[in-house]
């Protein structure tokens, strides 16, 4: 009977040690989830987004893990620059700059531009990849496209 509660009481307490909580796995630390992948533009300070007005391209970014680059098409032009991701969903764009095309509607990529540079942290739920200031509204919401 002893040798029973013996080997019960040793089931508990490993049990147990396998239930504390584990620190997350680096690659949701650093941010890897967001990184290599095709993320189109669905929403712009609460607006829904579709293609270009022109039709031809869709609006997004990727966020390139070699060197921490970003590139993106805003509308009409061209975006880079580069980023930085630390612990706590904390991201900041930086060094961003553009082709100089002149468009007949720049407002949705001024307003994209604008909400890069003001990004402070982000949030993954599934597929889509928010891209906030504190806690307001998210300035822009993205869709992973798988390409």
């Amino acid at each position: 009977m002893k040798l029973i509660v013996s080997i019960l009481l040793a089931v508990i307490i490993i049990n147990l040690q396998s239930c504390k909580t584990q620190k997350p796995a680096a690659s949701s630390e650093t941010g890897q989830a967001l990184q290599d992948i095709y993320w189109r533009l669905t929403e712009l300070m609460g607006k829904p987004i579709g293609v270009t007005p022109n039709g031809k391209r869709e609006i997004h970014i990727k966020l390139i893990s070699e060197g921490k680059k970003v590139e993106a098409f805003a509308g009409c032009n061209g975006v880079g620059g580069t980023y930085e991701i630390n612990a706590g969903n904390r991201i900041r764009f930086s060094n961003l700059i553009g082709t100089m095309m002149a468009c007949d509607e720049m407002a949705t990529e001024n307003s994209l531009l604008e909400a890069l540079k003001m990004t402070d942290n982000y949030s993954l739920n599934g597929n889509t990849m928010t891209l906030n200031k504190a806690r307001m509204a998210p300035l822009a919401r993205f869709e992973a496209v798988v390409k």
